[in-house]
């Protein structure tokens, strides 16, 4: 992740792009949008348009539907719904030139700006489709799950691996009492399975106590952001004998300095669409802006700490790296790992330190791991019983209760954009049939 990245944490500016030649066009979304965030404009061409895509990573595109540029950007519509699908896509026009609204209408956007109408109004329908968006991903994707450790040697890969795997061995179970109850009938999603990003330091542990290699790198991933889909998942990605993809750091680490943290963000993203959970373990990470935005995407995010002095006040510092770029400490729950009640430092003395809310307590059980680990398995596969083993079961088991259910309904489209093209497509119908 590019120590150079321009993208600052601390500011809470959207991006949006507005392809249009019209400079009276651009100037007005510009000062429709300044409380919302910057409008870039692009001038319209497929090639220019994936480039800024690419670049800024937007919360939304706008293509102008007026009068002359109505064909061009039906086609910019097909191209980003081929190649940026979940992106949103309004178009924008004049409500007194139906024949650009029904152009709109037929290529598919999510909703229309009237440039006549109001500057509330292109709030408002903005933030609807976000909103509505928002929604709709919370149903299609998958939960993310970050794992924090201020410092190498607290426990996070440890956990991490048999988070990932016993999660699995959940989600198989669900599977096949599904096929059970409805034999024959077709999957509810695409998604499934469990992913684990392997992108603690030191590198690649996770694969190692996986007993799993890879070719298959998080920096291929971001390479291939575009070309991924189910097929290139399952043959491009590390499985473990469980069914848990998992998705190494590079083995030079020196290639993570090709790829921005917006461009690793995107892809731990976009591999939601694909896992029912995704467990990043960041432990030992150094590149705070990189974990702060990753927090930012993450469902649930635990930082683990140990009894040790050090392991206390480097996460302490750490709370407060990310607290500098915006991560407000309600986002973080405490996992208290290796605990021996001999130390006279309990697990709700170091959340009071920390200033963190205690979410688990996993038991010191270093010679078992170790144990299990010498004969190149995970202790969850020896002894289920296990007093460590017990504890992870508890975490997996609360993230199937708390994620687990009914998904969210999206809200309905907005009432004004289907009125508007109910009226026009009945206006047109009715002078065709006069």
């Amino acid at each position: 992740m590019n120590m150079n990245d321009q993208r600052s944490l601390g500011v809470a500016t959207d991006t949006y792009l507005f392809a249009s030649d019209n400079g009276g066009h651009i100037s007005w979304l510009l000062h429709a949008l300044q409380r919302n965030g910057t409008v870039f404009p692009v001038t319209p061409g497929a090639e220019t348009l994936d480039e800024r895509i690419a670049t800024l990573n937007p919360q939304a595109v706008f293509l102008d539907f007026s009068s002359d540029q109505a064909p061009g950007a039906a086609l910019l519509r097909q191209q980003l719904q081929r190649d940026w699908p979940s992106l949103p896509v309004l178009g924008t026009g004049r409500a007194n030139e139906p024949a650009s609204m029904l152009t709109a209408l037929r290529a598919g956007v999510d909703d229309f700006i009237d440039l006549t109408g109001s500057v509330q109004e292109a709030r408002a329908t903005l933030a609807a489709l976000i909103e509505r968006r928002k929604a709709q991903q919370a149903e299609t994707r998958g939960r993310t799950i970050a794992l924090l450790g201020a410092r190498a040697g607290v426990g996070v890969t440890t956990l991490a691996t048999h988070l990932a795997l016993l999660l699995q061995d959940e989600v198989n179970l669900g599977s096949r009492a599904s096929a059970d109850a409805q034999p024959g009938a077709a999957p509810a999603s695409q998604r499934g399975g469990v992913a684990l990003l392997d992108l603690g330091l030191p590198a690649r542990d996770g694969l190692l106590y996986l007993d799993t290699q890879s070719t298959f790198s998080f920096v291929d991933g971001v390479h291939n952001l575009r070309r991924l889909d189910q097929t290139l998942l399952h043959t491009a990605l590390a499985h473990h004998t469980s069914g848990t993809a998992v998705l190494p750091l590079p083995s030079s680490l020196a290639q993570i300095r090709e790829i921005s943290h917006a461009d690793s963000v995107a892809l731990v993203k976009r591999l939601s669409e694909f896992f029912s959970y995704q467990i990043a373990d960041l432990g030992g990470f150094s590149t705070v802006d990189f974990i702060a935005q990753t927090v930012q995407e993450a469902d649930k995010t635990w930082i683990v700490c140990d009894q040790s002095i050090g392991a206390i006040v480097s996460t302490a510092n750490l709370l407060r790296d990310l607290e500098t770029r915006g991560i407000e400490p309600q986002r973080l729950s405490l996992v208290v790992n290796k605990i021996d009640p001999a130390v006279g430092l309990s697990a709700r003395d170091i959340a009071a330190r920390l200033r963190l809310p205690l979410a688990h307590v996993l038991p010191m059980r270093r010679t078992a791991l170790l144990s299990a680990a010498s004969r190149g398995t995970m202790l969850a596969r020896e002894s289920r019983s296990d007093p460590y083993v017990q504890a992870v079961l508890g975490m997996t088991r609360g993230l199937q209760r708390e994620y687990g259910g009914a998904p969210v309904a999206a809200p309905a489209g907005r009432l004004s954009w289907n009125t508007l093209m109910t009226q026009l497509t009945g206006r047109r119908r009715g002078t065709k049939e006069g």
